[in-house]
């Protein structure tokens, strides 16, 4: 609890080398990492950095996600961070080569690393650009995690302003590897990141719990024949994954408002699979800018889903008086009410 932390600031550290503001460092990084990264939570020795560091790091399930995807030999991250990442890495790779620029930060993962037994990754402290531009070393996949942060801490929103900037440095990174795995911040553009990226074989939009955390691009050495598109929720152990390719056109119906009212989960929406998720479950949209689906049978949808119990003609006087309301939760799409 924040009063015990409060507490034990005004008391002091009871340990003799240990400051009562390193003390409090690691109490709150830990608490930070209780649902996020539970196996660094329940694992004895873990050494936490600054929360912002916690925060910024993959959670479990994203990086596991990740780990799904790619194998190898060898692979090198390219963006350092809390290693959650690379410790997943270590398991689809005999060798996995971890950069990261900030000393203190370096350190700590590679104690946390040692501790969590993943012996095959190289913790290496410095610029990894520079690293790049002096080894001769050719890799299965790089992964690049780019700080999306300006200097005063403001969010970007173009690749080129990323750091490193990948427009500035992609051929140097596809130089040095046959394949690389991109991730970027979930309001990132997919549209204008795919219009700058060449040769992107498929991109993964992913959700844990039906919020977007991640945006996924795996880049090959030579241009796909197309993009596959896929949008990934995470729930406990499931993943409701809906996908299509780039160019491919679905046909879909239109139709008034049957038994059942859907609305797709947040990856879908994010990735723009509309079409895709009325194809596969069979559905017709009941209006070109709405994206909600409806159906007269019951479907198993990647989503929310509604019983429709009546209609009513819109009028906030009228919906009082035939349902009979004194309080609503009011959920609008494509409508003028907020």
């Amino acid at each position: 609890m924040d009063s015990d932390l409060n507490r034990m600031i005004l008391k002091g550290s009871p340990f003799e080398k240990i400051s009562v503001q390193e003390l409090a460092q690691q109490i709150q990084s830990r608490r930070k990492c209780r649902l996020k990264l539970p196996l660094w939570y329940k694992t004895e020795g873990i050494v936490y950095p600054p929360t912002l560091n916690i925060e910024q790091s993959s959670s479990e399930k994203a990086a596991q996600y990740k780990a799904s995807l790619i194998d190898g030999d060898k692979m090198f991250e390219l963006t350092g961070g809390f290693g959650v990442d690379a410790f997943f890495f270590s398991s689809k790779f005999d060798r996995v080569v971890y950069v990261e620029m900030n000393s203190e930060l370096q350190e700590i993962v590679k104690h946390n690393l040692k501790v969590l037994n993943a012996e095959n990754v190289d913790c290496l402290l410095g610029d990894s650009i520079e690293y790049l531009k002096s080894i001769d070393e050719k890799f299965d996949w790089i992964y690049v995690d780019p700080s999306r942060r300006g200097g005063q801490e403001e969010r970007v929103f173009r690749l080129e302003d990323c750091s490193p900037n990948l427009i500035e440095n992609i051929e140097l990174i596809l130089s040095k590897s046959y394949r690389v795995l991109l991730k970027l911040a979930p309001f990132m553009d997919i549209s204008k990141a795919l219009s700058q990226l060449n040769n992107v074989g498929e991109v993964h939009v992913v959700a844990i719990n039906n919020e977007v955390k991640e945006l996924l691009f795996l880049i090959h050495g030579e241009k796909p024949e197309f993009t596959r598109l896929k949008a990934v929720n995470l729930i406990n152990d499931r993943a409701d994954i809906v996908e299509s390719t780039t160019g491919s056109v679905l046909e879909i119906n239109y139709g008034p408002v049957g038994e059942y009212l859907y609305e797709p989960n947040a990856a879908i929406r994010k990735a723009g699979l509309y079409s895709s998720v009325a194809t596969r479950y069979n559905l017709s949209k009941v209006h070109p800018n709405s994206h909600l689906f409806t159906s007269e049978e019951l479907m198993d949808f990647p989503g929310r889903v509604f019983r429709v119990n009546k209609q009513i003609r819109y009028s906030p006087k009228r919906i009082k008086k035939e349902l009979d309301l004194k309080k609503a939760n009011i959920t609008t799409r494509n409508f003028h009410d907020s």
